[in-house]
């Protein structure tokens, strides 16, 4: 049977010229001096801490006891007496430099309990009986020991630093590789990957950001109880730290440098946050999309 073809159509090209309504305003517009402000963090940050120092300068004078509440004024040019004397900066050197060490000794032995849990029964049972004995275990609790053990010096604080790390990123470390998904697990295996590759190929990467928020808590517990040891002690390797400098301060009534010294302390803070975990962040879990902004 023959079909029949009928030509198709032709149709005039037709041009509109189309224009938004009126009433919807305009779809995007760029954003003002004040909205773009308002957009970033380090500014919103900052305009907090200059309340902050503002409420802290108002209630400061309207107290009148710069012997046990110093002004704001008054603690910076405190702040910049003791860094123009290098005596702050030479003690934060000492202090960070014992940071350093038992963190990154806490770190290690961490990685290593939690590799072992991860890939194998009793691992894990030494793992999860570590943690419930000894997490709830103050670090400070234990300096009188470590004073008997390694004498006054740094390996004391060191070794207070390392069980202040070590339970909290361990726990965190085996939460996050615990949180893997099955599918992944599956994934790895039938690449044929086990032991370490398995744990950096697999476990790693898809629980970094349990590890990260480890990483993190450890931090914060380090830096506050060798803040803590070094004020009841204080020194290491023939020099305090600066816990010391503000237990010395705090003797001499000298109250502006004692805030300056606690100045330090949180400033610390505030720049291994702010600069060090997050640039860690956006080169990892925020570029590989596991975390927002």
């Amino acid at each position: 049977m023959s079909q029949t073809r009928f030509p198709l159509p032709l149709r005039p090209e037709v041009e509109f010229d189309v224009k938004a309504p009126k009433e919807l305003g305009d779809v995007a517009k760029p954003l003002s001096f004040f909205e773009k402000l308002a957009a970033n963090g380090a500014v919103r940050h900052g305009v907090i801490l200059i309340v902050v120092a503002l409420i802290w300068e108002i209630y400061a004078r309207y107290l009148d006891r710069p012997l046990s509440f110093p002004t704001f004024l008054d603690t910076l040019e405190a702040l910049r007496d003791g860094f123009a004397s290098g005596v702050i900066p030479a003690r934060l050197s000492v202090t960070l430099q014992t940071l350093v060490i038992g963190y990154f000794i806490g770190l290690t032995i961490a990685a290593v309990l939690t590799t072992v849990a991860v890939t194998s029964r009793i691992g894990t049972d030494l793992l999860s009986t570590f943690t419930a004995m000894f997490n709830p275990l103050p670090a400070i609790a234990l300096l009188p020991l470590a004073l008997l053990w390694f004498g006054l010096g740094r390996p004391s604080l060191v070794f207070v630093i390392v069980h202040s790390v070590l339970w909290a990123v361990a726990l965190n470390m085996h939460s996050g590789f615990l949180s893997v998904s099955e599918t992944l697990r599956m994934a790895g295996r039938t690449f044929g990957l086990k032991g370490l590759r398995f744990v950096f190929g697999i476990l790693i990467p898809a629980a970094f950001p349990a590890i990260l928020a480890g990483l993190k808590i450890g931090w914060a517990f380090a830096w506050r109880t060798l803040i803590a040891a070094e004020l009841v002690f204080g020194v290491s390797s023939g020099q305090g730290g600066l816990g010391w400098y503000i237990f010395e301060k705090r003797n001499t009534l000298d109250t502006a440098s004692v805030f300056a010294g606690l100045l330090t302390v949180m400033a610390v803070g505030l720049i291994i946050e702010a600069v060090i975990f997050r640039l860690i962040e956006a080169k990892t879990v925020r570029r590989w999309g596991m975390q927002r902004g």
